[in-house]
């Protein structure tokens, strides 16, 4: 493997991070997209920055007919496109000798039976007896994977650990997630399962701790005395390519990204300090702020804080495109959001009376998810006579986590010239220019930490249920109650309906532009 590069997060007095440990890690559904787009790039990104445990071993679980070599093959024409380090024939060759491929149907007992068999010689041979299975497979076969691992009892080690990753969905509502955790905890200890969210994994998303805790100068101004209110975007122009209708018009903006990505960050904005850095640490502030969301109190309430809406025919980027209910696989007549819009409170000490506005829409303008953290404006006795004072923006610090990573702050400055003209400008820190190289991908600080056993950036089971008690209340409002709040519209390639413009409006705000 190659040299580790220098990095000023590596210095042995600020690193608080666990050493990964070797391990063998199963990925289920390894002939899947994730796998070949993120997680063999990750894995390979990580041996090219040295950075991957030694010893470690992959094997990859499908139903395919594929031989080791035949697997390999297209893990490499892949990680050829979107590797972050550029693809190195002689580091690949080296890297994938380390991966091979176990073919079995997810329900086949003797499937699991025969990996049992085989992880145990290769432990023999030398292996890591540490086990990692990443459940990467569709959430349909969560139950079936997670029960065959119990019954083979591959969810045990005589001499290591044995872990489990399982991505989202975490359910589709409250009582699906329940289940889906009694089902992992009957195979795997809570401290042993990672439930994963990539947007933790982000540099930024990383950095809002630090930001807020290690700078006195921003947590002394992090509360409602001084925050007059947060905004939190997630726009994506892409709409249902490559298929995609068919599970996201089972789901919407609402479950596929608020209930976990955009709250996780909302929780990380509003948390107390924690007592310490461990993963219960953080973890616990983070759900005393799930707990602390103001409630709806009917359907009429989720009306008036919620606007949800689909959009029409439009252009994105010259192009044009059909509406949502014109969209491959997408019910002609669905009632399903492809733009949500909340205006959330959090009934606590710290952010009585400020309110957090959230939106995600597909379709829109340019990609793009950030956090801005409006600040109440300077008394303008001082300054209001100067020209543009009255319309200029306040000061905005906004952290922007994909893409081009950074955080800038928006303050007002005065125009060089006689004339007392102020004019805004901004501090800008990016994540590229400030460190000289990218930062590394979410899932590879995400693998590296299950193999540390440092659960900090996975959610809890209690995170998850409390975030889904929220967006039920939302859900039954739209498909349970005999008045359901209507369905806004918006032209693909607009910033959204105007309802969620009025969302703000009505409070006096407009919502930052990316």
């Amino acid at each position: 493997m190659r040299e580790m590069e220098e990095n000023p997060f590596r210095e042995a007095d600020l690193s608080l991070r666990n050493h990964p440990e070797s391990c063998v890690l199963v990925i289920f559904g390894a002939t899947g997209d994730l796998t070949h787009r993120k997680l063999i790039p990750a894995l390979y990104n990580l041996a090219a920055d040295g950075d991957l445990p030694a010893g470690l071993r992959v094997v990859g679980f499908a139903r395919r007919e594929k031989s080791d070599e035949e697997f390999r093959e297209g893990l490499k024409e892949l990680n050829k496109q979107v590797s972050r380090q550029g693809h190195d024939d002689d580091l690949w060759e080296q890297f994938s000798q380390s991966i091979t491929y176990h073919q079995s149907t997810f329900t086949d007992e003797d499937g699991y039976a025969s990996l049992k068999v085989r992880l145990d010689e290769m432990e023999k041979d030398g292996a890591s007896p540490n086990r990692l299975f990443y459940i990467a497979s569709a959430p349909e076969f969560f139950d079936d994977i997670l029960l065959q691992l119990k019954k083979a009892k591959l969810n045990e080690s005589a001499h290591g650990w044995c872990r489990a990753v399982v991505e989202k969905p975490f359910g589709t509502d409250l009582a699906t997630a329940q289940h889906l955790n009694e089902v992992v905890n009957e195979t795997f200890e809570e401290k042993d399962t990672y439930r994963i969210d990539h947007y933790l994994g982000k540099e930024t998303a990383q950095n809002i701790m630090v930001l807020r805790f290690a700078n006195q100068f921003f947590e002394v101004l992090w509360n409602n005395r001084f925050i007059d209110h947060v905004q939190i975007t997630c726009a994506e122009p892409l709409g249902m390519e490559g298929g995609r209708g068919g599970y996201y018009d089972k789901s919407g903006a609402l479950r596929d990204m608020v209930q976990n990505h955009l709250l996780q960050l909302l929780s990380l904005i509003a948390m107390e300090p924690p007592a310490d850095l461990s993963a219960d640490g953080v973890r616990d502030e983070k759900v005393k702020v799930m707990k602390s969301l103001r409630a709806f109190k009917d359907a009429e309430d989720v009306a008036k804080s919620v606007v949800r809406a689909q959009y029409t025919a439009g252009t994105v980027d010259g192009e044009e495109k059909v509406g949502y209910r014109r969209e491959d696989r997408v019910n002609p007549g669905s009632m399903t959001e492809s733009y949500v819009a909340l205006k959330i409170m959090i009934d606590n000490w710290r952010w009585e009376g400020v309110p957090f506005y959230m939106r995600m829409g597909k379709r829109l303008p340019k990609k793009g998810t950030e956090i801005s953290i409006h600040y109440k404006q300077a008394p303008n006795v001082l300054f209001n006579a100067a020209v543009g004072a009255e319309a200029m923006p306040g000061n905005v610090l906004v952290i922007r986590i994909q893409p081009n990573e950074g955080i800038s702050l928006g303050m007002r400055s005065k125009r060089p010239g006689p004339a007392a003209t102020l004019q805004p400008v901004k501090m800008d820190f990016r994540y590229q220019t400030s460190f000289g190289k990218s930062s590394p991908e979410a899932y590879e600080r995400l693998l590296l930490d299950a193999m540390a056993g440092d659960a900090t950036l996975f959610a809890r089971k209690d995170e998850v249920e409390n975030a889904w008690r929220y967006v039920d209340q939302i859900e039954d409002a739209w498909h349970k109650s005999p008045s359901p709040p209507k369905m806004a519209e918006y032209p693909a390639g607009s910033w959204g309906p105007k309802e969620a413009d009025e969302l703000l409006e009505q409070d006096g705000h407009d919502w930052r532009r990316l």
